[in-house]
């Protein structure tokens, strides 16, 4: 099975929710015990994805923590996260939580 771990650092108002596959490939089959598995992230806060993995594991995670403040993903090459999703007006898609 080749469920992802999950590291979950806090920064300030930010949960930087880190998460590898450890064969590097994830099945389909597996994703309801991979978002299952993914830590509770404190809704006062925004969450930022940061892994390699497929889109639908992105989407399936989105979907889990959007009662969180916003969702990000971590973009490397920006050095930042990048809003996704968000339910708080100091959140805009498209903007860059900086890390």
């Amino acid at each position: 099975m080749a469920v992802p771990t999950y590291n979950l650092v806090r920064k300030n108002e930010l949960a930087v929710l880190e998460f590898s596959i450890p064969t590097g490939v994830i099945e389909t089959s597996e994703l309801p015990a991979a978002v299952e598995q993914a830590p509770h992230v404190d809704g006062n806060l925004a969450v930022c994805l940061n892994g390699r993995g497929p889109v639908w594991l992105f989407s399936a995670l989105t979907h889990k923590y959007h009662y969180t403040r916003a969702v990000s993903t971590y973009e490397p090459r920006l050095g930042a996260c990048v809003v996704t999703a968000s339910h708080d007006p100091k959140y805009k898609v498209g903007d860059l939580i900086r890390i």
